[in-house]
């Protein structure tokens, strides 16, 4: 009987908490899972950053930088004139942008909280130039403005460590608290109950991403040719789609297209 109680009660826990959670994601407008307040979670995505930044080798001063600090300036701008226009320029506040270029040969980009952003250099043979660039960029600011980060600790708060609150998580288990958070942002891999929610953060990154890459003025169109690329780089070790966090390229491609319309009205009126 009492096993049966505690059981209604953290049910009970569970509906209320995402009850009370429950934000929208812009441009989408899909119902999400919310239960870290914003300043706490760029609080510890700062420190989080600065750690990483200060344990790997941080290009300064080479075209490739610059490019990539020029790429994040016009599409972090783009984004705050999006949220400007919409009246919605308090789900930025707080934001602080950094964009920084990581030695590392994997093929890999993530932003997190607040506009913490990172590029490999094994990810630029692929971008091929500032659009390609623009893709990558547009589609990992979006994951975070889109609050991903914030959903995937939701979730991870609720299903593993029973709904406590990020604080109490960090004193009680600090280290699986810290891979949760680096987990959540792709500074980490996980495959397990979150598999699911990923994929379709990446869906909506990408349409996100489209819309942001083209207020800056890069052409959207050109994303098509970055994935056709990606899709040959990873050809022979790309897991199949049920098993990976990603859409396989071939239906990323397809949703792709099927937003650029949309998209190339940004484009357009930038021009």
């Amino acid at each position: 009987m009492l096993r049966t109680k505690n059981c209604l009660y953290f049910c009970l826990l569970v509906f209320v908490l995402v009850a009370l959670g429950c934000t929208t994601v812009p441009i989408t407008g899909r119902t999400q899972l919310e239960l870290v307040p914003s300043d706490q979670l760029m609080a510890m995505s700062a420190d989080q950053y600065s750690d990483f930044m200060s344990k790997h080798e941080v290009i300064t001063g080479t075209p490739d930088a610059r490019m990539v600090a020029q790429v994040g300036n016009r599409i972090s701008q783009a984004v705050e004139r999006y949220f400007r226009e919409q009246n919605k320029s308090g789900m930025l506040q707080g934001y602080q942008w950094e964009f920084n270029l990581i030695k590392d040969p994997s093929a890999n980009a993530w932003a997190m909280a607040g506009g913490k952003v990172a590029v490999y250099t094994g990810i630029l043979k692929v971008a091929e130039g500032e659009n390609g660039l623009a893709t990558i960029m547009g589609h990992e600011i979006a994951h975070a403005v889109a609050q991903h980060g914030n959903e995937r600790m939701s979730q991870g708060l609720l299903n593993q460590l029973g709904g406590i609150a990020l604080a109490s998580a960090l004193s009680q288990q600090p280290e699986a608290t810290k891979g949760m958070f680096m987990t959540a942002y792709g500074a980490g891999t996980q495959v397990g109950i979150l598999l699911p929610y990923s994929r379709l953060h990446e869906t909506e990154a990408d349409q996100m991403g489209l819309i942001f890459m083209a207020m800056a003025g890069y052409d959207p169109r050109k994303t098509v040719d970055f994935w056709v690329r990606m899709e040959k780089q990873s050809q022979k070790g790309s897991p199949p789609e049920f098993l990976s966090t990603h859409p396989a390229h071939a239906t990323r491609i397809a949703k792709i297209k099927e937003y650029l319309p949309k998209a190339m009205t940004y484009y357009t009126h930038k021009q």
